[in-house]
């Protein structure tokens, strides 16, 4: 069994680290190389909250970790026993409390530890692993499974096929670009190849017959390109004589929360990715082994972006999600519900422990630690403005 592991490139957004985080496993990622050459059997202490390793640790501290993990695991136990009441502040603001999934198992494992429903499902994984893109039908199929094994109370977001850039397909070929991550991704995939896009909508609309189920698009930059999703979807939806669905995007790239207000009147709801749209925001490759621990989703800068697509949702009557890492983050939460967000879509494992933190927060103290944050000069500034209790 791994009980743990490190790596020496990427970071705490890199998708090996959201890997981790959704099979609760403790990492550090972008370690320095050298742990490459350390001898088998030496002990080490990894502490994955922090991305730190500790090596050849002294018997007082192997003592003070134990202690530690002790009244972690207690902790947990608690919040588990907790996992269906309802994420409501001390001072009544409601939150909505789902997961980032990648398959059917996947949901009934975010039934287990209590989500309200699936604030991200990841669909690029059934086009993973196979030689050929999956048919309608298959499609179709495993989104339906999905949506009942809900119910009709639960949400289903289904993000649209988000590949290009660090996550290639073999049967998806893509010229080499200087920088993939400024080419073809996400919906941009989706308007090249059509008949891919427009198979896995159909997909998407039959399933909605049986669930709760709402489609978002990744990588929208701009206006127009939404309209041309949203005309692409509604045409399969005539011609398929199916009813509507909520429609909403990702706002992952800076461009797309700078004009969220105009986005807000046209979009049923925003998720914000913030794993991407801090690497955009910052400048900085969120796999960079050097740069990544300086790609911190509460960066003044993003918190700021972030604010501005909540306000622009709220104006408008719509709402605004979260499903980047930063929602699993305990420091983040309280941030997040003062600058108006109202979904934090978790990975699975995290929770109860999330929904147990909100009950025990005050809206109006969450509004006062936003506005400090976002006037932080640095992500550690803002870090340092709330301590998070491990008992």
């Amino acid at each position: 069994k791994v009980v743990g592991f490190c790596t020496v490139a990427g970071g705490a957004t890199s998708h090996v680290a959201i890997l981790a985080r959704s099979m609760d496993i403790p990492a550090t990622a972008g370690t320095e190389p050298r742990v490459l050459d350390l001898p088998d059997g030496m002990p080490v202490i990894l502490d994955g909250s922090k991305g730190k390793l500790r090596l050849n640790p002294s018997p007082d501290e192997m003592e003070q970790v134990q202690q530690r993990i002790a009244r972690i695991k207690a902790k947990r136990e608690r919040d588990f026993s907790t996992k269906d009441e309802p994420a409501i502040t001390t001072d009544g603001y409601r939150m909505e409390v789902v997961a980032n999934i990648g398959s059917l198992a996947d949901a009934q494992k975010m039934l287990e530890m209590g989500g309200e429903g699936v604030g991200l499902l990841r669909s690029e994984f059934v086009f993973m692993e196979r030689t050929s893109a999956p048919t309608e039908d298959e499609q179709a199929d495993l989104y339906s499974q999905i949506a009942e094994t809900l119910g009709a109370d639960r949400p289903l977001i289904i993000r649209t096929l988000d590949v290009g850039g660090d996550k290639p397909l073999p049967y998806l070929p893509i010229p080499h670009e200087e920088n993939p991550f400024l080419g073809e991704r996400g919906i941009r995939i989706g308007f090249d190849r059509p008949e891919i896009l427009r198979t896995q909508l159909r997909a998407i609309l039959r399933a909605s017959k049986v669930g709760n189920v709402r489609v978002m698009f990744p990588m929208i930059a701009r206006l127009d390109e939404f309209r041309m999703a949203k005309a692409m979807l509604e045409e399969e939806r005539e011609k398929l004589g199916v009813a509507p669905i909520p429609v909403g995007i990702m706002v992952e790239i800076p461009a797309t929360a700078a004009i969220a207000d105009q986005f807000a009147k046209e979009a049923d709801f925003f998720s914000v990715g913030t794993n991407d749209l801090t690497q955009y925001t910052l400048a900085m490759d969120r796999g960079h082994p050097k740069l990544a621990p300086y790609c911190d989703g509460l960066d003044p800068a993003v918190l700021t972006l972030i604010g501005v697509a909540a306000r622009a949702a709220n104006k408008h009557g719509k709402w605004c999600g979260i499903c980047g890492g930063i929602g699993s983050d305990p420091q983040a939460v309280p941030l997040l519900i003062g600058l108006g967000i109202k979904e934090l879509s978790v990975s699975i494992p995290t929770i109860p422990s999330i929904k147990a933190q909100i009950r025990e927060l005050s809206y109006a103290d969450c509004q006062r630690l936003a506005d400090q944050a976002v006037q932080s000069d640095t992500a550690e500034t803002v870090r340092g403005l709330y301590q998070v209790r491990e008992d």
